[in-house]
């Protein structure tokens, strides 16, 4: 006989029940939320709104019509819009004009209305003629802001109507163009620099020189266009050239690691939907008292990049040097040296881009954001490079963004998938060992694991609606005959939307 303990079966039982109920115990714990900061304020700033439907109506018309018109007309027509605008910016170099000056209201319109009479001409419309009037349209207009002051309302909104609405109108016939006839690079001022130089492209880089680019995910989308005068640029790098090997290294700061230092192949060869150059003009005080400043600013930039780990600034504070968003990296570099870039800064003030950005980490939105660097009259365009293929893609990108911020506007959060968290953290404990040992894990050093859950879906949201609208959009090139304008993109991704929801 042998005694047993009427206990024990019962016991391990126990064990086994707590052994098992570990993890469920730890998946819901997991999936806790974050507790929710308040959203902060915004700039406090009223957004800028162009209001002119029926303007891109009668322009679409106005290409619709010239279409089916004979060349000899399409080209008198093009002729007489082309001596109209002309006629405007001969005005320009011996004046000195406020921001309100009806001459540049003109420049606007003209420009506008000649861009549907190039893009119908096709081959039989001298497009370089076109580009030579958008160079000089948007040089003169450089020009004339350097007497602005930056910081007014009124030289904002000339800026950006003339500016950006010229680029935009440029981009329309550009995608109206057949592939052979798309100029890949666009060259604008001719600026000369006396730093050391590279050949990249059919460009002359200079040191310190500066590009501004787009990216090609939903969140460089939103970028862009979370901002009160809504852009085309998501991020902002400066440019190193070597005295000796004339090296070209690119200094930029990435969501994923921080400030890094990579040549400019690797730059190039990441997904960019388009690049814009920039650079210092030469006749500015602190570049006559010392032609090399841009080259000792990006040098001084590029010591800091590989001396220490900067990581990346999350919250968009421009104050703050011991971390960097992307333009953080130039406006550090330089502002030592005496150059103070953003002459006017960037606002964001819409409830629902404050929300959103606010919802990815963003606590500062009155801020330097890379799509507001074009306007700085300190610096002159150099160049910009585009493709056709990537050129349509950043409009699609655009217009998906902006009817997705229709609804943030309306009061729709950034959510993310709650069921996915608890996969999210043990996700970023992961990177935060890899971040120690100097790595890079799947979630980016500084950003939570729900943030990474809302870059998500925001992702899929976007790409989702995306597929629908390239749908559409064939179906109306299909059926029209052209290629649809950004107003048309913006109703037919509203569809998409809706459709997708």
């Amino acid at each position: 006989m042998h005694n047993e303990n009427p206990t024990r079966p019962h016991k391990l039982r126990r064990v086994r029940l707590t052994v098992l109920a570990l993890p469920v115990v730890a998946f819901v714990l997991l999936l806790i939320p974050e507790p929710s900061p308040p959203t902060p304020k915004g700039a406090g700033k009223q957004p800028f709104i162009w209001n002119r439907q029926e303007l891109w109506s009668e322009l679409e018309n106005s290409f619709a019509q010239a279409r089916a018109e004979s060349p000899e007309k399409a080209l008198m027509a093009f002729h007489v819009s082309l001596a109209r605008n002309l006629e405007a910016l001969n005005v320009l170099p011996a004046t000195n004009l406020p921001p309100p000056a009806p001459i540049f209201d003109e420049v606007e319109t003209n420009f506008f209305l000649l861009a549907p009479k190039t893009a119908a001409g096709g081959p039989r419309i001298p497009s370089s003629v076109f580009l030579h009037t958008y160079t000089r349209l948007r040089s003169e207009v450089k020009r004339q802001s350097e007497q602005w002051p930056m910081d007014a309302r009124e030289t904002r909104e000339r800026l950006y109507r003339l500016l950006y609405g010229a680029r935009a109108a440029l981009e329309e016939v550009l995608l109206q163009l057949p592939a052979d006839h798309f100029p890949a690079l666009i060259e604008g001022e001719r600026e000369p620099s006396q730093t050391p130089s590279a050949n990249v492209r059919d460009l002359t880089i200079h040191s310190g020189d500066i590009f501004i680019s787009r990216g090609g995910a939903a969140t460089s989308a939103l970028i862009a266009r979370g901002n009160d005068f809504p852009g085309n640029f998501s991020h902002v790098a400066l440019a190193h050239v070597d005295e000796q090997t004339k090296a070209v290294s690119v200094i930029e700061s990435h969501i994923e690691c921080g400030v890094t230092v990579s040549p400019i192949e690797k730059y190039l060869g990441e997904t960019k939907l388009r690049i814009m150059v920039l650079r210092l003009r030469a006749d500015l005080p602190q570049l006559v008292a010392d032609p090399l400043l841009p080259h000792k600013a990006a040098s001084q930039a590029l010591r800091e990049a590989t001396s220490r780990h900067i990581p990346y600034d999350f919250a968009m504070d421009h104050a703050d040097p011991a971390k960097q968003f992307c333009s953080e990296v130039a406006a550090a570099a330089y502002q030592p040296l005496g150059v103070d870039l953003w002459m006017g800064m960037s606002h964001l003030s819409t409830p629902g881009v404050i929300s959103w950005l606010a919802a990815l980490g963003v606590r500062h939105f009155e801020t330097q954001e890379p799509s507001d660097l074009e306007y700085d009259p300190q610096l002159c365009v150099v160049a910009e490079w585009r493709d056709p293929e990537t050129l349509f893609k950043d409009h699609a990108d655009n217009a998906v963004i902006d009817v997705m911020l229709e609804r943030a506007e309306a009061g729709e959060r950034l959510n993310y998938d709650w069921h996915k968290l608890p996969f999210a953290r043990l996700a970023k404990t992961y990177s935060v060992v890899k971040n120690w040992f100097g790595g890079v894990g799947p979630i980016p050093e500084g950003m939570s694991a729900t943030t990474a859950l809302r870059v998500q879906k925001l992702k899929a949201n976007h790409a989702a609606i995306t597929t629908r609208l390239l749908e559409k959009a064939e179906k109306f090139k299909a059926e029209r005959g052209y290629v649809p304008p950004y107003w048309e993109l913006v109703r037919l991704a509203r569809e998409a939307r809706d459709a997708e929801n």
